[in-house]
């Protein structure tokens, strides 16, 4: 069985700036009105829906929540599901992305 990728934010920064990574941000509308990270996705998980998920031959899926549970989660349903062979997600979710200093747009 494969198994979600734990993804540092500073790997998953150098993979968003070499396009070798799609970032997909799980959280609710409200989240995002605070602080979003530029360029990603938005699929909030209470409007999930698997059909949604871009697919990719050359780029890395990787999930964004929070802290890293509900991208876990997430990541994992897929991998469980058969959707997807090769699943990421940000260890520490946004909260590790700030912590890192990495950009993120606000308000």
């Amino acid at each position: 069985m494969s198994q979600v990728v734990d993804s540092s934010p500073a790997d998953v920064k150098t993979w968003l700036d070499e396009d070798s990574a799609v970032l997909i941000d799980v959280r609710e509308p409200s989240e995002l009105a605070q602080t979003r990270i530029p360029g990603a996705l938005h699929m909030p998980l209470s409007m999930f829906n698997p059909d949604q998920v871009p697919t990719s031959e050359t780029r890395k899926l990787v999930f964004l929540c929070a802290h890293g549970v509900r991208s876990h989660q997430v990541s994992q349903y897929l991998l469980d599901q058969g959707l997807l062979k090769e699943v990421y997600h940000v260890v520490e979710g946004i909260v590790g992305w700030e912590r890192a200093g990495l950009p993120v747009e606000t308000g």
